[in-house]
């Protein structure tokens, strides 16, 4: 008994992992193909430190399919962060939908509750990353716009 006990795995989500040492930056995306052309669509910026990511979201919608009061003539901006793991050429996000602080967000505009994209990593270099999202087949091609070293502290801080 004494044997499982010490040999267990103990688990502390309040101290971040290293994450994937690559991935370690800011990235952004500054356009996607044929966007003049879609009635709506993102441009990601996304940060990693350590194991955790910070999305932010820049929509922009030709069609009024929210309420007035949140159309904002068809530009706005949502943000999440969440922990990512990669696993071969995955990149797995768990985390939710945050307003500009970094706060959660349980009411408002825009999407609220858990942001679980699903990338698949098509290709990477020192300055460029390409993401395939799982759920629509769409690439983001994202240009590295910032470095950053990974040091562990306290979640979220």
């Amino acid at each position: 008994m004494l044997f499982l006990l010490a040999s267990s795995c103990r688990f502390n989500p309040d101290i971040q992992y290293e994450g994937a040492d690559y991935l370690q930056g800011v990235w952004r995306q500054d356009s996607i193909p044929m966007q003049d052309a879609l009635l709506q669509y993102t441009l990601h910026e996304l940060k990693f430190t350590c194991d955790s990511i910070y999305a932010t979201m820049h929509v922009t919608s030709k069609a009024k399919n929210i309420a007035d009061s949140c159309y904002n003539e068809g530009q706005w901006t949502e943000y999440a962060k969440g922990i990512y793991v990669v696993r071969g050429d995955s990149l797995l996000v768990d985390g939710l939908y945050t307003k500009a602080d970094w706060r959660q967000k349980i009411s408002g505009c825009y999407r609220i509750g858990q942001y679980l994209p699903r990338f698949k990593i098509v290709r990477y270099t020192a300055d460029s990353l390409i993401l395939e999202n799982r759920y629509d087949q769409r690439p983001l091609l994202l240009r590295k716009t910032a470095d950053i070293t990974c040091v562990p502290k306290k979640r979220w801080e």
